[in-house]
């Protein structure tokens, strides 16, 4: 396949690229004039912003599937840039994607669009494991940003019928990055208690990936994509009990289960975590 990415200079977009040329595709890396391009032999790279439509309509000519991770990663900034920059460029990368004729999507959401991971105060979930149907309340505008963007592309999908998976991503990074967090985590676990200690490692982003633009599930589904475990060394069900009193416990959680319901993942992709992150206990 060839295959857009954009974003392609940002570590998620950087993994994903290595991950989808290892398996045999041609990728077209969509990066910005100031950004630098992913450090991978092969890779097709057009120049330009994601929320410019001249860009991307040159960049998804001629592709048979586009990864669309290009955002602001956080609430960094004035609120405003945030939300017109992601919300922006997800709507023309995908509008531009399906007028071409594209064959399907990937696209990055997060699970920031629950409203947890940047409240202003400790928010709780309604319910644990938080499955896909569980309300969003984002209080700022990058997880704001991110419900606009899985409405977009429900938006699209029922247009143009472009099958387009939304990953919900947690907090995704390298895994020595990972250790380093975990360490803090198990020191105090409320470090991570707005992320409900959730995570995932770049390699594992990029096969989840290579995964979507390889299948071939129809409409729009958003899907948590994360570890099966936590990063903290305490039992989930107990961080729970004590950093989140008020959320509804639909189903017992065992161990250092995730307290999300991560299986539609596994029955639509075949997606397992492999590198996890050890409790060394």
């Amino acid at each position: 396949m060839r295959i857009l990415v954009t974003g392609a200079g940002g570590a998620i977009g950087g993994a994903a690229t290595a991950r989808l040329v290892e398996a045999g595709h041609a990728v077209r890396a969509l990066v910005r004039e100031d950004d630098t391009p992913p450090d991978t032999s092969g890779v097709e790279v057009e120049r330009g912003d994601a929320t410019d439509p001249a860009a991307v309509s040159r960049a998804v000519t001629g592709v048979d599937a586009v990864v669309h991770l290009a955002a602001t990663p956080a609430p960094l900034g004035r609120p405003e840039d945030v939300f017109v920059n992601n919300s922006c460029a997800t709507l023309v990368v995908l509008q531009y994607a399906a007028e071409a004729g594209v064959g399907r999507a990937v696209i990055a959401s997060s699970v920031s669009a629950l409203g947890l991971a940047w409240a202003r105060e400790v928010n709780s979930p309604a319910y644990v494991p938080i499955d896909e149907d569980h309300p969003f309340w984002p209080e700022e505008s990058y997880g704001l940003s991110k419900q606009v963007d899985e409405a977009t592309a429900a938006m699209i999908h029922r247009r143009f019928g472009m099958p387009i998976l939304a990953y919900r991503f947690p907090f995704t990074t390298s895994a020595s990055a990972l250790a380093e967090r975990a360490a803090q985590v198990r020191a105090d676990p409320a470090e991570a208690v707005r992320e409900l200690w959730a995570y995932l490692d770049l390699r594992d982003a990029a096969e989840a990936i290579r995964l979507g633009v390889e299948s071939e599930v129809p409409g729009f589904q958003p899907v948590y994509v994360m570890a099966p475990d936590t990063l903290a060394d305490r039992p989930t069900a107990e961080l729970i009990a004590r950093y989140h009193p008020t959320s509804e416990v639909r189903t017992p959680l065992v161990g250092r289960q995730t307290p999300y319901v991560i299986t539609r993942a596994e029955e639509l992709l075949g997606f397992h975590a492999r590198h996890l992150v050890v409790d060394e206990r």
